[in-house]
């Protein structure tokens, strides 16, 4: 008696378990796969893209091998690309560019591809590795598709993380300036240039290149003085040859003036 009085309360619980769910739930847990392909599509346009993020990712077991895996497998993407998720669907799509290379989707899927690694780079000050990664796969996105629809949004794109590197190169050899490290900055600043002559920051550096070689001069001892400004002169004569109405300038002049009238 006590078996029977239990297995009915169990049944009610189950029953009343089961009334809870939401017709959502049960669909998503039910195997009617073209309930699950429209209710996907419906949730997505209505832009409720966490559920058809759910709903494609399981629709992408079932519809496996068939017609249609090539777009479920790219709404999934699209869906955690819509929801700011941009990890998850860099995968996504770097999956199914591995897999649909001939997928009417295909070009739209590498732009995304690109767009969440483009999106998911750090601040200058942090690790730029990702910066790397990105601008690869713009350049070949580029390399793929130079007159694409995306190929201008591409280039911004590189040319904002180029700038980022530079600054992040910049930063660090300014950091040795502010340490009053004015050798080690010096030839920091240099080095940029040698790897990088077209750093965007080009003008800033020559500025500290002159000023580290000023200040190294300036704190050196007596006798070796004159030959280190001799060094922040020829600094100065590269930088004002290169930006004469810089407005560094007048700083600059001003010190080269007075070292001359020694």
């Amino acid at each position: 008696m006590k078996n029977i009085r239990l297995f009915a309360i169990l049944a009610l619980a189950l029953a009343t378990l089961n009334s809870c769910k939401t017709e959502y739930d049960l669909l998503l847990a039910g195997n009617d796969t073209e309930a699950k392909y429209k209710a996907a599509f419906d949730y997505f346009n209505k832009g409720k893209y966490s559920k058809a993020a759910s709903l494609f990712e399981n629709l992408s077991v079932l519809t496996s091998g068939t017609s249609r895996d090539d777009t479920v497998r790219y709404y999934w993407g699209l869906c955690n690309y819509s929801l700011e998720d941009f990890q998850t669907a860099e995968t996504n799509f770097s999956d199914f560019i591995s897999a649909f290379p001939r997928s009417p989707f295909i070009e739209s899927a590498t732009f995304l591809h690109v767009d969440c690694l483009y999106r998911s780079t750090l601040r200058y000050e942090l690790d730029q590795t990702p910066t790397y990664r990105a601008i690869q796969a713009i350049t070949e996105y580029l390399r793929d598709n130079p007159r694409g629809a995306n190929a201008d949004i591409c280039r911004n794109m590189i040319r904002d993380l180029n700038e980022r590197l530079d600054r992040k190169a910049y930063e660090n050899a300014r950091l040795y300036y502010k340490m009053e490290d004015y050798k080690a900055s010096r030839v920091a600043f240099k080095n940029i240039l040698k790897e990088d002559a077209d750093n965007v920051y080009r003008e800033d550096i020559l500025y500290y290149s002159a000023m580290s070689s000023y200040n190294y001069a300036l704190n050196s001892t007596r006798e070796k003085q004159k030959e280190r400004y001799l060094i922040f002169e020829d600094d100065y004569l590269n930088f004002i040859g290169e930006y004469p109405e810089s407005p560094y300038r007048k700083e600059l002049d001003s010190i080269y003036n007075k070292l001359k009238g020694k």
